[in-house]
């Protein structure tokens, strides 16, 4: 009888480590192909928000990372592009996160120009709701293009919510959360570049930071 029971308790332990390398490889295999695909993401976002014609040099030779919670919605620093033509900066696309959407982060990429105009903003990732708060997706509607061609007027713009708080953006019909999210999270951005444009310049090297 003790004998079995230690067959049987071998041949579970020898199950449950099997069952846990087989999680951990598809984990490992699954962890790669999602990084692979946010950075092919990445790239056409940089190419829509900041088009060749915006910049002369390479955009990764003009990449920082920065570390800006109050600005950038998280702790972990976040990469900085900077469009650079005739040996001056144009525009740049920084990564955001809207800390508080319905499902949690959002993470977007916001490009605006050095004089403080939108060029536009893309969501990365998200999990907001199919059919409600994934609308904020450019290949689910148009409504994040309602961002471009945008600016501040004052840190306190009024503009700068969505319309049932008073604001000019439209928010989705019963998911009012992920836009107002998505607004609140780009004004921070635009601050930034308004009021602090030199943590930009002081930031380190993307190389660098890692």
């Amino acid at each position: 009888m003790l004998e079995m029971m230690r067959k049987n308790g071998l041949t579970l332990a020898t199950f449950a480590l099997g069952c846990t390398a087989v999680v951990a490889l598809t984990h490992n295999l699954t962890q790669s192909t999602i990084i692979e695909q946010e950075q092919a993401q990445l790239l056409r976002v940089l190419d829509e928000l900041l088009p060749p014609e915006s910049h002369d040099e390479p955009l990764f030779d003009h990449c920082v990372m920065l570390s800006s919670e109050s600005f950038l919605g998280t702790r972990e620093a976040l990469p900085v592009f900077t469009a650079v033509k005739n040996g001056e900066p144009q525009s740049y696309a920084i990564e955001a996160i809207a800390p508080d959407g319905y499902s949690g982060e959002i993470k977007l990429v916001v490009g605006i120009k050095a004089d403080g105009t939108l060029n536009g903003v893309r969501v990365l990732n998200h999990n907001e709701t199919p059919g409600l708060g994934d609308k904020i997706e450019l290949k689910k509607s148009d409504w994040v293009l309602d961002f471009n061609g945008q600016s501040l007027q004052g840190e306190e713009d009024p503009r700068w919510a969505v319309r049932s708080d008073g604001g000019q953006f439209d928010a989705f019909t019963g998911a009012t959360i992920t836009p107002r999210a998505v607004v609140k999270a780009v004004h921070k951005v635009l601050l930034l570049v308004n009021q602090q444009p030199r943590l930009l310049s002081q930031a380190p090297a993307c190389g660098e930071s890692l």
